[in-house]
């Protein structure tokens, strides 16, 4: 007779980040601990929740750090870098629960605290900008943009996105991998509506990604829906089985400094639009300095729940 195996819960929490009101924006599963389970464990609950990631909030194992957070895809990918809406989500999750000690503002003048989180071999910062003690947005630095290989057989992309040539803006701004963290490669589209044509082969795609050496492929146009947005993007990554992201904090950053490099855009606050053709829009922030790249992110926590494991 085979023993009965040992059963617990963990708290899990849904959050949209990204969110221009609830339901809307980029849904995160975020589970409260399971720093004991095998990583076999993490990458059956991220394909269970089925979103683009699931991040497990875990106490940190490294100094300076006060939090280590860990994501998976639903393929069982752990995913890195920060100023993804997998981290943002878990850091606004920790601020609105009452896990972060946040400093009341005075006056006109709003919190603003800092700390520490651990992701991989590093730890990196974050800011919470709160009011009255609740989070009002989620800030991080991405890396320095650094820009990679181009992609010149503007044919073969547009036939691995499903349009013509002729959508493809290569006269306003390169097709190139640019990274701020995480590597993707930047496509521009002539118009909102060839953007919202676009259906990837996965295989063909995948294949020019990994020749360039990006990860995901972020296609963006320069004539928005939303009101203050500069750009209009959708996200394909077949390299970690996302078959399109409602909003890609670590493809936002660096689109945002492709804008400015290339004078489609000035630096300071830029917003992208993403997320709109699968039903669920999204603005997400992105500051663009002379050398560094923060995002910031509003979010809303719209489900909890506990999970038996």
């Amino acid at each position: 007779m085979r023993p009965m195996a040992t059963r617990r819960t963990l708290p899990f929490h849904f959050v949209d980040v990204f969110a221009v009101e609830p339901l809307t924006g980029n849904p995160l599963a975020v589970v409260d601990g399971g720093e004991d389970l095998p990583i076999e464990t993490f990458q059956r609950i991220a394909r269970e929740f089925n979103q683009s990631e699931t991040t497990f909030v875990l106490p940190a194992t490294r100094a300076g750090a006060d939090w280590r957070l860990r994501s998976f895809s639903p393929a069982g990918v752990e995913v890195f870098g920060t100023g993804g809406h997998n981290t943002l989500g878990a850091w606004w999750w920790l601020a609105e629960s009452g896990r972060l000690r946040l400093r009341q503002a005075t006056g006109s003048t709003e919190g603003v605290d800092r700390f520490h989180q651990e992701i991989g071999a590093g730890v990196f910062p974050v800011t919470i900008l709160s009011d009255a003690g609740q989070p009002r947005s989620v800030v991080m630095e991405q890396a320095p943009p650094v820009a990679g290989a181009r992609i010149d057989d503007i044919v073969a992309l547009a036939r691995a996105l499903g349009i013509d040539a002729s959508d493809l803006a290569v006269d306003r701004a390169p097709c190139q991998v640019v990274s701020t963290g995480v590597a993707h490669l930047m496509v521009p589209v002539r118009t909102r509506e060839a953007v919202d044509r676009i259906r990837p082969d996965a295989r063909t795609l995948l294949d020019a990604l990994r020749a360039a050496g990006g990860e995901g492929c972020y296609v963006f146009s320069l004539d928005p829906g939303l009101p203050g947005a500069a750009a209009y993007a959708r996200f394909f990554n077949p390299t970690i089985g996302i078959a399109e992201d409602p909003a890609t904090g670590t493809a936002a950053g660096p689109l945002a400094a492709h804008l400015v490099a290339h004078g489609l855009a000035s630096a300071g606050l830029i917003a992208i639009e993403q997320g709109t053709a699968m039903g669920r829009p999204s603005l997400i922030g992105v500051e663009v300095g002379l050398s560094t790249v923060r995002i910031s992110a509003h979010a809303v926590t719209s489900a909890s729940g506990q999970l038996r494991v």
